[in-house]
């Protein structure tokens, strides 16, 4: 007698959404270099998930890696298409509660840091963003690219040391 195939664990959809979709925008932005085609992405990950939902095994990670891999392929999908290697765009900046010195100094680091991912190659860059904009667990970066989570592991140890080596590069008073 064959047993059937677990039942997906329920999940809150509306939970996650709220959770994640700043972090998938940020992502595909990041990504593609265009506010617009990210907004589409983001909606088409989300779209495809929610179609999907009923059927999320847990065991093969977690809904938000699921949505990261789809929204992965979704924005590799759209550079192909393109026919082009993606940009880094700055973001506009509001000030918040930080005085302007302040402000100015968290603006510097972050275009420290933008400058140093867009001299990564679009591999080391993906598996960053993937890292720190998907909060993905190395298993999870393992399973959203095809590989190994040792491989993913490496693979991230590899890119953040050019990420590092990128950012000493800069000239001292552009990093601030």
């Amino acid at each position: 007698m064959t047993q059937a195939p677990p039942r997906a664990e329920a999940f809150s959809f509306e939970a996650l959404y709220r959770e994640t979709v700043a972090d998938v925008h940020g992502y595909a932005i990041s990504l593609l270099g265009d506010r617009a085609s990210a907004e589409d992405i983001t909606a088409l990950a989300f779209e495809r998930l929610y179609r999907t939902r009923a059927r999320i095994d847990r065991r093969r990670g977690t809904p938000r890696a699921l949505l990261f891999a789809i929204a992965r392929n979704a924005a590799l999908d759209e550079l192909r298409r393109r026919g082009r290697q993606p940009e880094l765009v700055p973001e506009p900046e509001a000030l918040g509660e930080r005085g302007p010195d302040e402000e100015l100094l968290r603006l510097e680091r972050r275009e420290t840091v933008r400058a140093a991912l867009s001299a990564l190659t679009l591999r080391e860059r993906e598996i960053v963003l993937l890292k720190f904009h998907g909060q993905l667990t190395n298993a999870e970066l393992g399973r959203v690219l095809s590989i190994s989570e040792t491989n993913a592991a490496t693979r991230l140890h590899r890119a953040l040391g050019r990420l590092r080596e990128q950012c000493a590069d800069r000239p001292r008073e552009e990093v601030a």
